[in-house]
C-alpha cells in the first residue's frame, strides 16, 4: 500500500470517529482518546480533521492534545513503563530509582526506545502511596519498588 493510500485510510477512520463522537457534549476528549485507542497516538493529519469537523482552529486542538499527558504525539513502545512522581514515591525514593530506570533504558521521560521496546513516562500518583515508591508497567501495578524489582522490570520491557 503506498503512502497516499495508508494516509486516505487513516483520514477515512478518524472521519468515522469524528462522526461517531461528535454528538457528544464536550466532543473533543472522546474523540481524541478514541484516535489514540485506534491508531497508539495522535495523528498530525488529525488535529486538523478534528477542528474542522468541531468548528475550532488546529491550534485549540493541538493545546488540548499537548496539555494532557495521556495522549501521544508518536507511537508508543510495545511495553509502556510508568513511574510515579508524587510526593510520597519521592520521599520513598523514588526520584534516585526514577533517575537508575532512564540511566539503564537510555532514555528521558516520554522517550520511546529506538527499537521500539518501551516508552517510559512519569505519572502523577498510581494510587499506591502506601506501598511507595510505584510503577505500572503495561496497565499492571508494582509497588514498593526498590533497585532489584526495577532491574527486573527493565530486563523484562528490554527483551
Amino acid at each position: 500500500m503506498n503512502i497516499r493510500a495508508v494516509a486516505t485510510t487513516e483520514a477515512s477512520r478518524i472521519s468515522e470517529i469524528i462522526d461517531h463522537c461528535r454528538h457528544l457534549e464536550g466532543p473533543m476528549l472522546p474523540i481524541l482518546h478514541h484516535v489514540q485507542a485506534e491508531f497508539g497516538y495522535i495523528p498530525e493529519s488529525a488535529k486538523q480533521l478534528i477542528a474542522s469537523a468541531l468548528n475550532l482552529s488546529r491550534a485549540e486542538v493541538h493545546g488540548v492534545v499537548t496539555f494532557y499527558h495521556d495522549f501521544r504525539d508518536q507511537p508508543a513502545g510495545r511495553h509502556s513503563l510508568k513511574l510515579c512522581r508524587a510526593e510520597a514515591c519521592q520521599s520513598m525514593g523514588g526520584d534516585r530509582l526514577a533517575e537508575r530506570a532512564k540511566a539503564k533504558l537510555g532514555l528521558d521521560w516520554h522517550e520511546t526506545a529506538p527499537d521500539g521496546s518501551v516508552t517510559l513516562e512519569p505519572v502523577f500518583c498510581l494510587g499506591l502511596c502506601a506501598s511507595a515508591p510505584a510503577a505500572m508497567l503495561d496497565g499492571e501495578l508494582h509497588g514498593r519498588l526498590d533497585e532489584h524489582c526495577l532491574d527486573d522490570i527493565v530486563a523484562e520491557v528490554s527483551k
